[in-house]
């Protein structure tokens, strides 16, 4: 299948497919120990598999989580897109960022440009953000894109021994919040 080159672009950000040289700093997101609630701490060799979940998923989808980088910098500052892997509740724009990347508002503002992506091109109908009860953060970004928790979920096999709230929004609720924020 053919990949094409997608790239977005924000304010701060672009969100572009992942790179080999995205790989580093990756690892350290995962080496983290905040990443308990995205599945880790993992090794360097496990979050290498990792990894490669999202070009994988380009190739063979068409879509997947976008790399996000700093335009005034060129660092890869997380990743944030669309994302369905099979079995998974939903059509989701999922998010996770570096530690030193939080708390700048990156994901608000990199989700929104993923979110309109996901309507827009892919034709959702809907996103929801799997996010674990005990991840205040991450209710805090799906709060800020107007999304509301729909209630607890579960993951396919093996992931489903996570708790999860699905957070989310129809299309419809979206873009009329996109347009009463425009026209403020």
């Amino acid at each position: 299948m053919y990949v094409p080159d997608i790239q977005l672009e924000t304010e701060r950000l672009i969100l572009r497919l992942p790179r080999i040289e995205d790989f580093d700093r990756f690892a350290e997101m995962f080496a983290d120990e905040s990443s308990a609630h995205i599945g880790g701490p993992l090794t360097r060799g496990d979050a290498w598999r990792r990894f490669l979940q999202m070009p994988g998923a380009w190739m063979l989808q068409g879509f997947a989580m976008f790399a996000v980088v700093e335009k005034s910098t060129g660092v890869w500052t997380g990743q944030a897109g669309p994302w369905q892997p099979d079995g998974w509740p939903g059509t989701e724009v999922g998010y996770s960022f570096h530690p030193d990347a939080r708390g700048k508002g990156y994901a608000t503002e990199a989700c929104a440009a993923a979110m309109d992506w996901a309507f827009d091109v892919l034709g959702w109908d809907e996103v929801i953000h799997s996010i674990a009860p005990a991840n205040a953060a991450s209710q805090a970004v799906a709060e800020r894109l107007g999304s509301r928790n729909r209630g607890p979920g579960t993951l396919p096999k093996p992931l489903d021994a996570h708790a999860i709230d699905i957070w989310g929004q129809t299309r419809e609720e979206w873009f009329a919040r996109r347009t009463r924020k425009e026209t403020k």
